[in-house]
């Protein structure tokens, strides 16, 4: 074995009278930070419940459960930027004028 990182081990590889050496590396770096949460006895059970059905930690599914809220809430920003960004359009009005309020409403013409 080399030295390479975590859990490295050389991989040689046949191709023809090629031989290739390769040295896979995985380097795991995440700042990660310790937050200590206070929940009542039954929420913390079904917390428990929740993160085992799901076969991962307490810790691991609530960063997921976090995360996934994170993205969706940048998403929606970035949507409503976007939306704010266009530019209102003038209306063309038929004939030069603005519809009466009769007209606006008159469900008959939809049917």
């Amino acid at each position: 074995m080399r030295s390479g990182g975590v859990g490295s081990s050389t991989i040689s590889l046949r191709i023809g009278a090629f031989i290739l050496d390769t040295i896979p590396v995985f380097y795991y770096l995440r700042a990660m930070k310790n937050i200590t949460i206070t929940l009542p006895e039954e929420t913390a059970r079904w917390l428990r419940v929740k993160a085992a059905e799901n076969e991962r930690s307490v810790s691991k599914w609530l960063a997921g459960l976090l995360a996934g809220m994170q993205r969706r809430e940048d998403e929606y920003e970035v949507a409503m930027k976007r939306a704010l960004a266009i530019k209102p359009r003038k209306m063309g009005w038929v004939d030069g004028r603005k519809p009466t309020r009769e007209e606006l409403h008159d469900r008959a013409a939809f049917r």
